[in-house]
C-alpha cells in the first residue's frame, strides 16, 4: 500500500471515529435533563421528553430564585398524569422533612429533594416500565405549588 492510500485510510478512520464519538456523546446527553424553578412558582419548561433508547434519565432541578426552601421551596416529582393530584394532596401531610412526598409512595416514579433559592438537586431514575403511550406529569409537591408548577413528561420513539 502506498503512502497516499494509507493517508486516506487513516483520515477516513479518524473521521469515522470522531463521528461515532459525537453520536455516542449526543445520545448520552439526550438522557440528561435540566429544569429551573423560580420564586414566582414557575418551571422554565412545561414539557420534557427523552427518547425510548434512554434506559436511565438524570434530571437536575435548579432553583433560580432567592427565597429559602421554607418559604418557596421546590422539588420535581414524576408520576402518571392520573396520580398527580392525589400524590400532591397526600404529600402535604408528609412535610418538608420528607420533601412533601409520602414515604414509599409507589405512585411516585422519581423525585428530587426540596431546594431553596440558588440550590440544585438531581435525581437519576430508570425508565423501565414506562411507555410511550402513557401520559406522565411532573410537578412541584410543595403545598399549593402543583396547581401552577406542572408539565408533561414523555417517552418518544
Amino acid at each position: 500500500m502506498n503512502n497516499s492510500k494509507m493517508t486516506k485510510l487513516l483520515r477516513g478512520g479518524v473521521a469515522l471515529g470522531l463521528l461515532l464519538g459525537i453520536s455516542a456523546h449526543a445520545s448520552a446527553n439526550e438522557c440528561e435533563l435540566a429544569i429551573g424553578a423560580n420564586d414566582a412558582m414557575q418551571y422554565d419548561k412545561q414539557a420534557l421528553s427523552v427518547p425510548a433508547s434512554c434506559t436511565e434519565v438524570t434530571l437536575t432541578l435548579t432553583h433560580t430564585g432567592s427565597l429559602p426552601k421554607t418559604a418557596m421551596g421546590h422539588n420535581w416529582v414524576l408520576s402518571k398524569a392520573e396520580d398527580m393530584a392525589a400524590i400532591a394532596n397526600d404529600g402535604m401531610t408528609a412535610g418538608p422533612e420528607h420533601n412533601f412526598i409520602m414515604d414509599a409512595d409507589t405512585r411516585v416514579l422519581a423525585h428530587t429533594s426540596l431546594v431553596g433559592g440558588g440550590e440544585s438537586a438531581s435525581v437519576t431514575f430508570s425508565t423501565a416500565g414506562m411507555t410511550q403511550e402513557q401520559a406522565y406529569n411532573f410537578f412541584c409537591s410543595f403545598p399549593g405549588h402543583w396547581a401552577l408548577m406542572q408539565g408533561s413528561f414523555s417517552i418518544t420513539p
